[in-house]
């Protein structure tokens, strides 16, 4: 049988597993809208967004966590207006809580972003990679197979269920030592490069990047910001179960981008 977990038990639950004290994020993580005190059932998403605030109140549940929260210091102060307002209200009315971890989830060591995506990808011991303001923000770590550019690609594919952009001086060479942050960290290739990786994947690939990166001797991948970041908050979402007995339910988001 279902039970119950207090508001403020799994929110202090969720800080703690994460660390997010270590982080100076783009935004405050945790818990960004209060509601109900008592929760039942917990629903997991990459973003906070119209469809999937919809969904967890459909599903009745009294938390909503996320990758992608609705507070970012560079937007600024914001008019409860429009889709910003579609996404607070509901979220309100149904005393849903929201809680978010953005950077904690991309470069926690076993259940982060980009530790998922390296277990996934075959590499056989990883360590922190990247750094934002002290932070890491991924992870690197040498293949435990050999394998190619479009060995991964393909693989890619398939784990993400996305179209994989690719950049290589070789398609066919052989990789050794792979750098992962997910989501928009097109330019950190160059940190790759500057580590002596051979391979770097992200979400996410800009015009000047498909070019400089393989000019450098790096095969860059970009499988997608969302694509590349369900892995983290799936993660969460089992060690939560498994934590306390509540119910939990992945909302999935039909994002190509």
């Amino acid at each position: 049988m279902n039970e119950s977990v207090r508001r403020e038990v799994l929110g202090a639950f969720m800080d703690q597993l994460l660390a997010v004290d270590l982080f100076a994020d783009y935004g405050p993580n945790g818990l960004q809208v209060e509601g109900r005190e008592t929760i039942e059932k917990v629903a997991f998403a990459v973003s906070a967004t119209a469809h999937s605030v919809a969904a967890a109140r459909d599903l009745g549940a009294g938390a909503l966590v996320v990758h992608h929260g609705l507070l970012w210091n560079f937007q600024g102060p914001k008019p409860l207006v429009g889709p910003f307002a579609r996404r607070i209200f509901p979220l309100v009315e149904g005393g849903i809580n929201l809680y978010a971890y953005h950077l904690p989830l991309d470069a926690h060591p076993v259940i982060g972003n980009a530790a998922r995506l390296a277990s996934l990808l075959g590499v056989e011991q990883w360590f922190p990679f990247g750094d934002y303001k002290g932070s890491p923000t991924g992870v690197w770590g040498s293949f435990s197979a050999p394998t190619t550019p479009l060995m991964i690609q393909d693989q890619l594919k398939v784990l993400l269920n996305h179209e994989v952009l690719m950049a290589t001086p070789d398609p066919d060479r052989p990789l050794q030592r792979i750098g992962i942050i997910t989501g928009g960290a097109n330019s950190e290739w160059k940190r790759a490069a500057d580590s002596g990786l051979d391979t770097y994947l992200t979400g996410e690939m800009s015009e000047h990047d498909w070019h400089e990166s393989q000019e450098a001797g790096v095969t860059m991948l970009a499988g997608g910001h969302h694509a590349t970041e369900q892995f983290g908050i799936k993660a969460l979402m089992g060690v939560v179960s498994e934590q306390f007995a509540v119910e939990c339910v992945y909302i999935p988001s039909d994002n190509p981008a």
